[in-house]
């Protein structure tokens, strides 16, 4: 059951890819554009997990409207392989969702996590940090920019987080991958700018109820885990059409406005506004 009520906007259609989604935010948004009529590839390491989302995307949406690819985003040719199967299976692609990241919590790590000072940092895990959430955001990007361009349209929303990972203490390396998601949001919709293809970013706005392992903090409050899902929506709908180069906060959507409004409203000001403005 959703926190807030999808808006209505039909993705009949369309056909998304959602790296990452075999679970928290990224199988909530990927179930939630399943409801607007879209058709979804769920993609991670994870093949039985993406499995059973892209079942669960079959019941909600019709059968065959859910493709699962196991998809390592470290390795550019299975990136690649992942837009081939989408197309092969769908013949489009509209919209790419980089939800797939290394969190600070996770197998090898204490429940605490990798909140760490960052001489403290196991230098292994950082690097897998820098692999996944900043190469493999590019390669799934590279990847798809490679059919977008040619088609002269299409849409890229990278996940990010709030601004204070960016520099409070112990968020090395994860916030330092952000600002590096951030900088390319930008970069990117600057390279693209007037060739039909987008792209921004996305995030909830807080701690999100998605992590078992997040070590509970007493009268923290957690926001929902479908706290992105309306943003998701609009922003793979051609509602959001020439978007470019903006960051958007989940928890700032207010579902009594008119979608298009309501995602004004939810937009935040970029972390480099000073050197490139939103468009």
């Amino acid at each position: 059951m959703s926190t807030y009520p999808l808006p209505d906007i039909p993705l009949e259609g369309r056909v998304v890819i959602v790296t990452g989604g075999d679970r928290g935010l990224g199988r909530s948004m990927a179930l939630a554009m399943a409801r607007c009529g879209a058709s979804l590839v769920i993609a991670s390491v994870d093949r039985e997990g993406c499995e059973r989302v892209a079942a669960e995307i079959d019941e909600i949406d019709g059968p065959c409207r859910g493709l699962a690819v196991a998809t390592d985003i470290t390795d550019l040719g299975q990136c690649r392989r992942l837009v081939g199967r989408t197309l092969e299976t769908f013949d489009r692609m509209d919209v790419l969702f980089n939800n797939a990241r290394r969190l600070m919590r996770g197998p090898g790590l204490p429940p605490s996590g990798n909140s760490l000072p960052f001489w403290e940092t196991d230098p292994e895990i950082y690097g897998q940090t820098i692999a996944v959430n900043v190469t493999g955001t590019f390669y799934m990007a590279r990847a798809a920019v490679e059919y977008f361009r040619d088609s002269r349209t299409g849409k890229i929303i990278n996940i990010s987080t709030s601004r204070r990972n960016f520099s409070g203490p112990r968020n090395s390396p994860y916030g330092v991958t952000k600002a590096a998601v951030e900088s390319q949001t930008l970069i990117w919709a600057r390279d693209l700018d007037g060739t039909g293809v987008t792209v921004n970013s996305l995030l909830p706005g807080g701690a999100s109820d998605t992590d078992p392992l997040r070590p509970k903090t007493e009268g923290q409050v957690l926001l929902p885990v479908d706290i992105m899902d309306p943003l998701a929506v609009w922003l793979a709908s051609d509602q959001s059409d020439g978007t470019n180069g903006c960051r958007f906060v989940g928890k700032l959507w207010n579902p009594e406005r008119a979608p298009t409004d309501a995602a004004n409203g939810a937009r935040e000001e970029p972390v480099f506004a000073e050197q490139v403005a939103p468009q």
